[in-house]
């Protein structure tokens, strides 16, 4: 069994949606709380929520580590995240706002990141990179915090210095995410 530690990210500004992604329930729990069961189920040893309110993220029960950047992007919650949570060396981050969590996926970036050279493992949906979702060597924090330091705020821009490895996803379900109010199940 691969170790690995889980990370979710909830400090986006959740303009679109007009209130906190992270702690808006689906099926009567947060959000931020779903990702992190599924992290769990999927086999992290580890599950911490990075960034966002504290406090809030706190009185759910789970593992907080606060944004060392808040308001400057998934870059800097990814550095974040790297540094602060957990020790394994592989940890698989996820946005806070997936709306089907999925550990038989969450686990599969896992083993492919396990059994390469690479530095991360992104989805690819559609040929899109789901780059807000990863496994990532925690090795990389360094050279990801440098080009932070630089001005760099996307992770596509970060990461092109690394050795990215992208994995095609048959069906978007696992990504599929709420950024609006329309996206959240139940609206019409």
């Amino acid at each position: 069994m691969i170790e690995f530690d889980g990370a979710v990210l909830c400090g986006g500004s959740s303009r679109r949606m007009g209130r906190d992604k992270a702690l808006l329930e689906v099926d009567a729990e947060a959000m931020v709380s779903r990702v992190a069961a599924a992290l769990m189920s999927a086999g992290a040893v580890s599950a911490s929520a990075v960034g966002g309110d504290g406090a809030e993220i706190t009185a759910l029960g789970l593992d907080f580590v606060p944004d060392r950047w808040p308001g400057e992007g998934p870059l800097g919650g990814l550095v974040s995240t790297l540094d602060a949570v957990g020790s394994k060396p592989i940890v698989l981050v996820l946005s806070c706002d997936l709306l089907h969590p999925d550990p038989a996926e969450m686990r599969r970036l896992v083993e492919r990141l396990d059994s390469s050279p690479a530095d991360a493992v992104i989805p690819r949906v559609r040929d899109r990179a789901q780059w807000l979702h990863g496994a990532w060597r925690r090795r990389v924090a360094g050279v990801l915090e440098d080009v932070f330091d630089s001005g760099e705020r996307s992770l596509f821009g970060a990461a092109s210095g690394l050795e990215i490895e992208f994995v095609e996803v048959a069906s978007d379900l696992p990504y599929a995410d709420a950024d609006t109010p329309l996206d959240l199940p139940g609206i019409d």
